[in-house]
């Protein structure tokens, strides 16, 4: 039963859309098995002289150089926008918007949209940031069976999630300068270059959702699907 269930199923049988959701899934799958198997099962060979870890092994071996491959692109192009980000940002908050008396300090008049730059400002930083750490740690990471099962995952949708609001920041930071820029006469310009200003959000999310979607569901779900017996088959 063991080495059935470290055997990799057919193509059209998978279950995950991505090979590195997939890996999870079988890593899951073998140790609920695993479990309910006999103590002297779990290092029986068989007729090829293997056991049933090293089936798994050799069956997954492919499945494993796929899901590694797609985790690494993945984090690479995202770690690649959030320094872009962060360099943007970081420069942005050396620069403060608004027009300057002649003792080159900033002449500001709405503290209300000044204090929303310096915050978003500040927050797009820090998350950037803290996507690059977590993004970077994937590019470093073993890939081994184990780190499959969550912590690589787990690091993505970290990852994920603090790029997006560390864009989210950095429009509203935009969204800011532009109305400490702009002149009250001309209300309707920064209206208009707030509403396009707000495209890059909703495309991210529209773009990312199905693969943010599948990462949150494989790191809260997964402890779900299998449920866990109270008794054992054998003792």
């Amino acid at each position: 039963m063991l080495h059935l269930a470290g055997t990799l199923p057919p193509m059209e049988r998978l279950g995950a859309p991505r090979a590195n959701l997939q890996m999870q899934r079988e890593i899951l799958w073998f140790k609920e098995v695993e479990k309910i198997s006999r103590p002297s099962h779990l290092n029986m060979r068989n007729r090829k002289g293997m056991t049933p870890r090293e089936v798994f092994n050799a069956e997954h071996k492919e499945l494993l150089k796929v899901g590694e491959k797609a985790m690494k692109e993945t984090a690479n192009s995202c770690m690649l926008v959030a320094t872009l980000i962060s360099t943007v940002v970081f420069a942005a908050a050396l620069c403060v918007p608004g027009a300057s008396n002649q003792l080159n300090t900033p002449f500001l008049t709405k503290e209300e949209w000044f204090m929303i730059f310096v915050l978003s400002n500040a927050l797009s930083l820090f998350t950037s940031t803290a996507s690059i750490v977590l993004l970077l740690s994937i590019l470093t990471s073993s890939y081994a069976e184990s780190e499959f099962v969550k912590s690589l995952h787990a690091r993505l949708m970290f990852g994920l999630t603090t790029l997006f609001i560390s864009i989210t920041t950095m429009v509203l930071a935009f969204i800011a300068a532009i109305f400490l820029i702009f002149d009250y006469n001309l209300t309707g310009v920064p209206y208009a270059i707030a509403s396009l200003a707000s495209t890059p959000v909703i495309m991210f999310v529209l773009l990312h959702f199905n693969l943010w979607a599948d990462l949150i569901r494989s790191y809260y779900w997964s402890k779900f699907l299998f449920q866990p017996s109270k008794y054992k088959i054998f003792e």
